[in-house]
């Protein structure tokens, strides 16, 4: 085979390390709506959010979920509890509250 019938491809600058490098550092986000309609009567829409990008850049934008859940912290599943009691808390002192206005309604 000569020079002349070798396949030759195009040659990029940038490898595909780089161009991950600049997605994960820059971020990417991919939005799209998808619709399912029969006879003009919309029966489902499905909204589709996606973001890619390292962890430091989602933290820098404030996309730290995966900190407080629940199913992927042990910080999250301590939040959770604490949310409970205080929840419980909450209910207590409303029912006090209703209690002791019963009370003051009848005096």
């Amino acid at each position: 085979m000569s020079d002349h019938d070798a396949v030759k491809h195009p040659v990029s600058s940038n490898s595909l390390v780089d161009v991950l490098e600049t997605i994960l550092d820059k971020g990417v986000v991919i939005a799209g709506d998808i619709s399912i309609s029969l006879a003009d009567v919309e029966l489902i829409t499905i909204r589709i959010r996606l973001l890619i990008a390292s962890v430091d850049k989602a933290k820098e934008i404030g996309m730290d979920w995966w900190e407080t859940d629940p199913y992927y912290s042990s910080k999250g599943i301590e939040l959770q509890r604490e949310n409970n009691q205080l929840q419980e808390q909450i209910q207590q002192l409303e029912e006090r509250l209703t209690e002791t206005e019963e009370r003051n309604k009848k005096s």
